[in-house]
């Protein structure tokens, strides 16, 4: 049975949507640009991050609660960047976020905004808010291009790819493999490393060039293998080229796709869901969702 994400009908046109962030604060920043007039409350978990600065300019209220404490016994038990997802350590510390989102708002926000948050949520935390929990990802979930930071434009360009995309989908208990809602327009690779060559950067289509060779004759194709088989400074080179289309991507894929599915489909009443399969206007999405580059 479909279920609304949001009904404007029965819940008026102002959601509470909760927006989590660890940094910088920019999706958060654009989603609120796209229509102010919703009710906003701003997470994180790195307090005094620069997101708090842009949410107190925008009048809205800030919870700040450090993950540290909470997972430093975890940390010396697993070791640092090692600790499980689901491990109770975590399950605590999303609880008494939840329980101080809750309180400050008396009830279960509208929708939750995974905006550049930088902790994993537990398997706890997806059954309190799915499909209420979105999350966006600089690259195709849909293609398995996931990891941290530039990892995603690494994958596309080993797989051959020539284009990167965004991916706005529902958190769920998968590691960011979620339901796809919404997917960027294509970023083309060569077109966009010649771009930024022709402001001044230099060295980005040599160094694209360098390392799809490489990957070429010794038949890689994943970043698995790049990682194990390329010297440094050609891993390094790669880091360079990938970090520089993700900083591009996240203008032209984040910033469009979370305001477009928060304020034009899920605000409007536009979104369901049936368990997995997601639907926009009573018309069930394909795997990867509705593309900017398409027609609803």
């Amino acid at each position: 049975m479909q279920q609304l994400i949001y009904d404007p009908v029965t819940s008026g046109k102002r959601m509470t949507v909760v927006c989590f962030i660890s940094g910088s604060g920019t999706n958060y920043r654009e989603i609120v640009n796209r229509n102010p007039e919703h009710n906003y409350l701003v997470f994180t978990n790195r307090p005094g991050c620069a997101g708090v600065a842009i949410a107190k300019a925008n009048g809205h209220e800030v919870i700040e609660l450090s993950h540290t404490l909470y997972l430093r016994d975890a940390r010396k038990r697993y070791g640092a960047g090692k600790v499980p997802r689901n491990c109770p350590e975590r399950v605590q510390y999303e609880q008494e976020i939840a329980r101080r989102i809750e309180n400050k708002l008396g009830r279960q926000p509208d929708l939750i905004c995974l905006a550049g948050f930088d902790q994993s949520n537990t398997d706890w935390m997806a059954d309190r808010y799915y499909p209420r929990m979105l999350n966006v990802h600089p690259g195709d979930t849909t293609k398995a291009y996931i990891g941290l930071h530039w990892v995603s434009a690494a994958k596309a360009i080993l797989a051959g790819d020539p284009n990167l995309r965004s991916t706005l989908f529902f958190a769920d208990k998968s590691e960011d493999n979620g339901p796809v809602l919404v997917q960027s327009k294509p970023l083309n690779i060569i077109k966009t490393l010649s771009e930024l060559e022709s402001q001044g950067e230099k060295g980005l289509i040599e160094g694209l060039h360098r390392v799809t060779l490489f990957a070429s004759l010794q038949n890689i194709k994943t970043y698995e293998v790049f990682r194990e088989k390329a010297h440094d400074e050609l891993q390094q080179t790669m880091g360079h080229v990938c970090s520089r289309l993700q900083d591009m991507l996240k203008v032209s894929g984040d910033w469009e796709i979370y305001p477009f599915a928060v304020h034009d489909l899920i605000a409007q009443g536009r979104v369901a869901v049936d368990g997995t399969a997601v639907y926009i206007d009573g018309k069930q999405m394909p795997v990867w969702g509705h593309r900017l580059d398409e027609r609803v």
